[in-house]
């Protein structure tokens, strides 16, 4: 995507300087979630909301910068990513006009996507954000928030290089640790999670917090069903993304 490409006309004054020496390596993807995308984009550059983000890219491409790559904007809120928890201070945020689950979520339009990878693929040509760092909002803030939601295509912007991607197992719906099961299946599920990313300290019980990061996970990487449950089909999708995570961290 040409910088020209880029509308730039809109400014959001909820933003910050980064700390000194922080680096930007993260992107964090989220959907608007509102009935309309110029609403979003309004409230994106309302002082009142208290929130924003780098980029918002509408349904139909057209791609708005509302807060400079240089300054901290305040997309990701409260959240945590391998013990970061101001993603905000090292993370470019892209919003993804749609209504999301509140207002009638939809599969995204292609050009909508292509428009996404476009702006990617010029992010990473400023700023080194290896294809581990690219995250869902609903990643880094699992208890609060499930955009950019399971029909976000990870797959097809992984295949350029954004994100990374792993076939989900087919799925199975046999017995599987759940909420209030104890032992060494539980501990393994949750050191695998937390080998990833998510906040989940190994104590050997499925508890609130690792049936949310399993939901989380289920969303991004085996969004054909959502339940919290780490039934076959998620525990081995789990150990085949904590691996290529680990190749890509080590690369």
């Amino acid at each position: 995507m040409s910088p020209h490409d880029i509308d730039r006309a809109w400014s959001s004054p909820n933003s910050g300087h980064r700390p000194p020496g922080s680096a930007i390596d993260h992107l964090v993807l989220h959907y608007t979630g509102m009935r309309s995308e110029e609403g979003a984009r309004d409230w994106l550059c309302n002082p009142r909301s208290q929130v924003s983000s780098h980029y918002v890219v509408f349904e139909d491409g057209r791609v708005f910068q509302l807060v400079d790559e240089s300054r901290r904007a305040w997309h990701a809120g409260r959240s945590f990513w391998r013990g970061l928890t101001d993603i905000n201070s090292r993370s470019i945020g892209i919003e993804i006009a749609n209504p999301g689950h509140e207002f009638g979520y939809r599969p995204f339009p292609d050009r909508q996507i292509e428009a996404v990878i476009g702006l990617c693929r010029s992010i990473f040509a400023r700023h080194f954000i290896p294809p581990h760092q690219v995250l869902a909002h609903s990643d880094v803030a699992p208890d609060r928030k499930e955009d950019p939601g399971e029909l976000f295509p990870w797959e097809w912007c992984a295949a350029f290089g954004i994100g990374l991607w792993v076939p989900s197992a087919p799925l199975d719906h046999g017995e599987a640790p759940a909420f209030g099961d104890e032992g060494a299946k539980v501990l393994e599920l949750q050191t695998l999670l937390a080998d990833i990313g998510f906040d989940v300290p190994p104590s050997g019980v499925f508890d609130d917090t690792t049936e949310t990061a399993v939901r989380a996970f289920q969303r991004h990487w085996r969004p054909a069903l959502i339940d919290g449950r780490a039934d076959a089909s998620t525990l081995d999708t789990l150990a085949r993304v904590a691996a290529v995570f680990e190749a890509s961290r080590a690369s």
